[in-house]
């Protein structure tokens, strides 16, 4: 129901922004003192807005980690999701948006079970490496591809949330 408030002219251009880090934030941040902000409220803001930065906040840290990859020259075509997050049209168009490549929805559910279970049989000798583990258990049951009006707006939207972090590092800390 709330998927259905949210204005698709918004996507990568909404004007709040939301820090996802409920419980501290890992890599590449690394600070347990971060915390869940929302930035950029108005009197006119929506809750179809807060959702949406909420859905764009969690993109945004995920993109934080893929641009560290990028950055140590690991090439990243696409990318793979399951579990809850998958289930959301909107979200998985989101991610493959802010991310800029081609998401890939997996037929299973599972996710780090099943992860685990894939290490499990590679360490019995069932398959040889883990990427052979993968080529032969993980189907993909669909494919999102990004739309490159999207993608621009959506660089130009991660370049504002790369600057709330630094500017509340100190407050985070200060608050604890």
């Amino acid at each position: 129901a709330e998927q259905a408030q949210i204005n698709p002219e918004k996507l990568g251009e909404n004007r709040v922004f939301f820090l996802p880090y409920l419980m501290g934030e890992r890599s590449p941040i690394n600070d347990t003192n971060a915390r869940g902000t929302f930035i950029g409220m108005s009197m006119d803001t929506t809750r179809a807005d807060l959702v949406l930065s909420v859905l764009e906040g969690v993109a945004f840290a995920i993109r934080d980690s893929f641009e560290v990859a990028k950055s140590l020259g690991i090439d990243i075509p696409t990318t793979k999701i399951c579990g809850g997050g998958s289930k959301s049209p909107l979200w998985k168009q989101i991610f493959a948006n802010v991310l800029g490549i081609p998401l890939q929805i997996v037929k299973t559910e599972q996710g780090p079970g099943y992860g685990g279970a894939m290490l499990a049989m590679v360490g019995c000798g069932q398959f040889e490496t883990v990427h052979a583990c993968a080529q032969a258990l993980v189907e993909v049951a669909d494919t999102v591809y990004p739309d490159q009006e999207l993608v621009q707006r959506y660089n130009e939207a991660y370049g504002k949330f790369k600057q709330i972090y630094p500017a509340c590092k100190d407050l985070f800390a200060n608050m604890m």
